[in-house]
C-alpha cells in the first residue's frame, strides 16, 4: 500500500464531498451569495432564510432551541467568548474565580491566563492518572465566589471522556455556570441539551467533515440570563454578540455536515471501535509499548500510545506514507513536551516517546492492517538503527 494513510482525525477532517456540492450552492451570482443582513432584498432575505435553516438544523441535532445557537469562526473563539463573555463582568474581582482543568485545550488554558492577569482568579483541578476529572475535588472546589466551570467532554490528546451530566448537576447544584469544550464530541456523541445542564457549549464544523472557519457557541437562555460581554463589536450579528458578515457557505456546510454526521453516528461509532480494537490488538505485545489513558473511559476516535526508548518524531517519519501525530495541533509546531501527558504523571522521556492516532469515517479496515504491520515492522528496524 503506497497511497498515503491519515490517521490524524483528532486535529481536522477532509471536508464531506456532499458537504462541499451544497456549499457550492452559496459563493456565485447564480447562487445564494446575499449577505443575510440585507433583507430587504430578495438576495439578503434568501441567505438571511439559508442561515436560519441551518441554525434551526443544529439545534434541532444537539437538543437546544435555534435561539441559542451563536455562530463563530472557530471552536477557539466560541471559548474566548464563554470564558472572556462571563469574566469581563467581574474584572478585578480577585474573589471572583473560575475553575478548569491542566488538561483542557489551549484554547481554555491561554483564555485562562489571560483572564488571569486581568484579575480574576483561576483554580485548576487535577485529574486521574488516566485524565478523568476528580468529582470529589471539583465539588470541594466550587464556592459562591466561582463564576464558572469550564471542563471539556473528550480530550483532544488522550480520548478520555469526562462525565459532563455529573459535573452539570455538580454545577446546578451550587448555582455555578457551566462551560463545555465539545469540540472533539460533537458530531460523534449525540446530545439533548435540553436534559443537560449546560449553560455554554463550544464547538467547531472541521471535526465532523465541515469546512474550516466555522464553529458555534451554545447559550442557555433560561429565567436566568446569562451575561455574555462580546468580543468583536460593530454589526451586531449574531444577538450583537459576534459581528461581522455570516459566513453562509460555511454556516450551511457546517450544518449539512452535521446532519450527515448525525444519521450515521451510531453506526459510525461501532465500525470505528472495531478499528481502534484491531489496531491495539495487533501492536500491544510490541516490547516496550503502553497506553496513555485507558480504552474504557476513553473515545473509540483516538488512541494516545507510546514505545520506550523511541523517539515519537522519529517514528513519525520512518511511517512515511502514514500521517499521525505527537500530541495537540496547536502543539506540534512546538518543542514543548504535552502538558496533558504530564499531567499523568509521565515522565519527559516516556511523553517524547508517545504519539496520537485518531480514527475517522475514511478510515478502512485495510489501513488498519497496514499501520499494524508498519508499526510491527518500523520498530523493530528502529531499535536496531539505535
Amino acid at each position: 500500500m503506497k497511497k498515503l494513510i491519515y490517521l490524524d482525525y483528532a486535529s481536522t477532517t477532509p471536508v464531506d464531498k456532499q458537504v462541499l456540492q451544497e456549499m457550492k450552492n452559496y459563493f456565485t451570482i447564480k447562487g445564494i451569495f446575499g449577505n443575510p443582513s440585507s433583507y430587504l432584498h430578495l438576495f439578503g432575505i434568501n441567505a438571511k432564510n439559508a442561515v436560519e435553516n441551518a441554525r434551526i438544523n443544529i439545534s434541532n441535532i444537539i437538543g437546544s432551541k435555534k435561539e441559542e445557537i451563536i455562530f463563530t469562526s472557530s471552536a477557539t473563539e466560541s471559548i474566548n467568548l464563554a470564558i472572556k463573555g462571563i469574566a469581563f463582568n467581574y474584572l478585578n474581582n480577585k474573589k471572583k474565580n473560575i475553575i478548569t482543568s491542566f488538561i483542557e485545550h489551549k484554547a481554555v488554558l491561554e483564555t485562562c491566563n489571560f483572564i488571569k492577569k486581568l484579575g480574576v482568579k483561576i483554580i485548576y483541578i487535577k485529574n486521574s492518572r488516566i485524565g478523568k476529572i476528580n468529582l470529589n475535588i471539583l465539588k470541594k472546589k466550587i464556592t459562591d465566589e466561582t463564576i464558572l466551570v469550564s471542563i471539556m467532554h473528550i480530550n483532544n490528546e488522550i480520548g478520555i471522556i469526562n462525565d459532563i451530566n455529573k459535573i452539570g448537576y455538580i454545577c446546578k447544584k451550587k448555582n455555578t455556570l457551566f462551560h463545555v469544550d465539545a469540540t472533539q464530541s460533537v458530531g460523534k456523541y449525540s446530545f439533548n441539551l435540553k436534559n443537560m445542564n449546560i449553560d455554554l457549549l463550544s464547538f467547531s464544523a472541521h471535526k465532523f467533515y465541515g469546512p474550516k472557519g466555522i464553529g458555534v457557541l451554545y447559550i442557555k437562555n433560561n429565567k436566568k440570563k446569562i451575561n455574555l460581554l462580546p468580543l468583536i463589536h460593530g454589526g451586531e450579528q449574531e444577538n450583537s454578540l459576534r459581528s461581522g458578515t455570516l459566513a453562509v457557505h460555511q454556516i450551511v456546510g457546517m450544518s449539512t455536515a452535521l446532519k450527515i454526521a448525525n444519521s450515521i453516528m451510531e453506526q459510525e461509532k461501532k465500525r470505528i471501535t472495531f478499528l481502534k480494537n484491531k489496531l491495539w490488538n495487533g501492536i500491544k505485545n510490541i516490547q516496550g509499548i503502553y497506553l496513555n489513558g485507558n480504552f474504557k473511559d476513553s473515545s473509540p476516535y483516538i488512541i494516545n500510545i507510546g514505545f520506550k526508548n523511541i523517539f515519537n518524531k522519529i517514528l513519525i517519519l520512518e511511517m512515511k506514507n502514514i500521517a499521525i501525530s505527537t500530541s495537540s495541533a496547536c502543539n506540534s509546531n512546538k518543542h514543548h513536551l504535552s502538558y496533558v501527558l504530564k499531567s499523568l504523571g509521565l515522565n519527559d522521556k516516556l511523553i517524547k516517546s508517545s504519539i496520537r492516532i485518531s480514527f475517522g469515517k475514511f478510515t478502512t479496515e485495510k489501513e488498519i492492517d497496514y499501520t499494524v504491520k508498519k508499526l510491527n515492522f518500523i520498530i523493530k528496524q528502529i531499535k536496531k538503527k539505535y
